[in-house]
């Protein structure tokens, strides 16, 4: 099922770098803006906002503009121009080039883990796209992980339902700093008498006779009778369990396929 979710994602990816809700950016340390004046090319120029949240600005000197939006930046620097007699009407125009001040973590089981800048109104979607998706290793759900006011909070979304139900009440707004993580899907063992032994993928409600498939099936000298799973309980004591056809799996259990007698 993350293959579905990686591929609906990486579509959404080809829309996230459109632009939009260009006002909304809030401007801090380390970004890059690019700044013109309508009329007077000589006061263009591409510079860093400081650790002080500055920038130096021809004729006006340093400006602080930090935590501003881009239009108030406008703004300001504009009446400095005009206020400090330099231009009698002043037209700014101010484009963030490079956004690093305000970023979101996605890590985990994604195709381009990393950070990524928040251009405006950013969703887990969003942001999950921007990772290339989930990738084939990756669980239905995410960790949602962020600090307010000095206290850390976990939330696991499910983005397998929302995507499948278009429920999208859980597809938040991402802010700066927050994390984002994929965890390793939930995995079963399969070994004995069977055409494909090893580790696979445990999907949601999987009973025994479709982990058998998964597992190629019954080998010839293997016996569908007393299949066994091996499962440790809550105080980590292990259980060996006669399988039936449908019984439903649990994470990290171990499925037995005996030898027949014949």
């Amino acid at each position: 099922m993350s293959q579905i979710i990686g591929a609906i994602l990486c579509i959404f990816s080809v829309l996230f770098v459109e632009a939009g809700a260009a006002e909304n950016l809030q401007l801090g340390a380390g970004d890059i803006v690019k700044i013109a004046v309508y009329g007077n090319p000589d006061l263009g120029l591409e510079t860093r906002v400081s650790e002080a949240g500055k920038i130096s600005f021809p004729l006006i000197g340093e400006v602080s503009v930090a935590g501003m939006s881009t239009y108030n930046a406008e703004q300001k620097i504009s009446n400095l121009l005009e206020s400090g007699g330099f231009l009698r009407k002043a037209q700014v125009n101010l484009i963030v080039s490079l956004m690093q001040s305000q970023q979101v973590s996605v890590l985990g089981q994604v195709n381009r883990p990393g950070r990524y800048p928040i251009e405006g109104k950013r969703t887990l979607i969003d942001l999950l796209a921007a990772a290339g998706g989930v990738n084939v290793d990756g669980a239905d759900s995410v960790n949602l992980i962020r600090r307010r006011n000095g206290v850390s909070s976990k939330q696991s979304i499910d983005v397998n339902a929302m995507m499948l139900n278009g429920d999208m009440r859980d597809n938040v707004d991402l802010l700066n700093n927050d994390v984002l993580y994929v965890e390793r899907a939930s995995r079963f063992y399969i070994y004995g008498e069977v055409q494909r032994p090893g580790t696979f993928r445990l999907e949601r409600n999987m009973t025994v006779l479709q982990a058998l498939a998964v597992g190629g099936g019954v080998g010839a000298r293997g016996t569908e009778r007393n299949i066994k799973i091996k499962r440790r309980d809550v105080l980590g004591t292990l259980q060996v369990l006669i399988a039936k056809h449908d019984d439903v799996l649990q994470i990290d259990d171990v499925l037995y396929v005996q030898e027949g007698l014949f």
